[in-house]
């Protein structure tokens, strides 16, 4: 048996944040998305699940059809059962991650980012399914003084730290 791994980047705009992750049953895509939606009122998703048996249908759903657009462009990129793709934009994934993590049918969450990311995906006789992300660019550096106090005062301003 032989593996193949193909580099798939994810086409979004710089604005959304994308969550990739694993899970297993068609219930998830209706789950993710309530978990999303009570959240609140300012947060536009887009959620494509990928059926791993069946069908083999990407699933979808979201309150913004630019958004369940990309993530279905993502999760067909991808292409490796039981994976989903969630687009968002009016929040961040720190505003969601836990929920969608509560969320029981998921196994696994590769990456929450809005750097461009990479797919490694492994491809076998079997099928398809994700070795690994390459998420944002290597560092160019250790920060100084100066920038501890930068990322600090940063956290306050946006709220994140009292």
């Amino acid at each position: 048996m032989t593996v193949d791994i193909e580099v798939v980047p994810l086409e979004k705009p710089d604005d959304v944040n994308v969550i990739v992750g694993q899970s297993h049953f068609i219930k998830t895509v209706e789950d993710l998305h309530e978990a999303l939606a009570g959240v609140g009122g300012t947060l536009r998703f887009g959620v494509a699940f990928c059926e791993a048996s069946g069908a083999r249908l990407v699933r979808r759903t979201g309150n913004d059809d630019d958004l369940v657009a990309l993530a279905v462009d993502a999760a067909l990129a991808i292409g490796a059962g039981h994976s989903f793709v969630i687009m968002l934009q009016g929040g961040f994934p720190v505003n969601v991650l836990n929920q969608v993590k509560a969320v029981p049918e998921v196994c696994s969450v590769y990456c929450a980012t809005a750097n461009p990311i990479q797919m490694l995906v492994a491809v076998t006789d079997a099928g398809r399914g994700v070795a690994g992300v390459i998420d944002g660019r290597p560092p160019a550096g250790v920060e100084t003084e100066q920038d501890v106090a930068d990322r600090r005062d940063l956290l306050r301003a946006i709220g994140y730290k009292l």
